[in-house]
This record gives structure tokens, sequence and C-alpha cells, in this order.
């Protein structure tokens, strides 16, 4: 398989994770940009697009009706001070829409903007996490969680 046809594939596969993300079809949006990523890890900006969905992708994720803000974060549950603040740097220097032209950049830095401000305020995230503790983690795999149907109301 040649060089350019992977270019080609992963061209391809960008463009539809870009139609996908316009009709909301974030599943397959982050399907294809993973895919393009493989078949090119050096296409502009595919890493960032990958990180841009993987974002709204969680904000999907309710507890209560409030965003997982963990989640968003791609942190685990109940993440100390210190790994929330390493978490949102990293985010925040590959979301900044100054640094990523992706489809969904501009909103996926204001989410883990939420987010930071909600867990790097201690009062806020002791309010946030007694919330979130009221409710039972059903399944744990991969940092990812699935809450009961109480948790996603």
């Amino acid at each position: 398989m040649s060089v350019e046809y992977n270019m080609d594939e992963a061209l391809k596969a960008r463009n539809t994770a870009e139609s996908k993300f316009h009709a909301r079809d974030l599943r397959g949006a982050r399907k294809y940009a993973v895919k393009a990523q493989n078949l090119c890890p050096s296409l502009e900006g595919i890493s960032q697009m990958a990180s841009t969905l993987e974002v709204h992708l969680a904000a999907e994720s309710k507890i209560d009706g409030e965003s997982d803000w963990y989640r968003i974060l791609s942190l685990p549950a109940f993440a100390d001070e210190e790994d929330v603040k390493k978490q949102y740097r990293k985010l925040a220097l590959q979301l900044h829409p100054d640094k990523n032209k992706s489809v969904g950049a501009e909103e996926a830095f204001k989410l883990i903007s939420e987010a930071w401000s909600v867990l790097s305020d201690t009062s806020r995230k002791t309010i946030y996490d007694q919330k979130r503790s009221d409710h039972s983690v059903v399944n744990v795999t991969n940092g990812m969680y699935t809450y009961d149907k109480k948790a996603t109301k």
C-alpha cells in the first residue's frame, strides 16, 4: 500500500468525520477521525480533531442533567487537584481555537474550560463530587463510566 493511497484514504476519512460531526453523529465522526489518524498519523490536525471529538462525546454524558466534568477532561471520577490541573493544561493546549482549526474545537475548548471552572474551585468541586457520589456507577472500564438510569436523567 503506497503512502499516497494512505493519504488519500485518510483525507476521505477526515472529510467524512467532518460531515458526520455537522450531522451531529459524534460516534461516527470519531470513528472516521480515528481511521484517518491510523491511516496517516502525520495528517495535519488529525490528532486534534480526534481529541475534539472525544470531548464532544464525553459532553453527552450527564449526571442529573449536569455534564460529567471528569469525563470531559478524560479523568477518573474524583481525580485530585493536581491531575485536574495537568489534564486541563494538556487539553487546553490541544484544543485552543488559535491552535486547533478542526470542527467543533471552539465548543470543545469551552467545555473543558467549564469543567476546569467547576473542578478547580474547591467548594464547587466538593458540591459536584457529593452529587456525583449519590449516583451508583454500574460499569467502569478504561476510565469510561456507564451510569445507572437514575444518573443519566
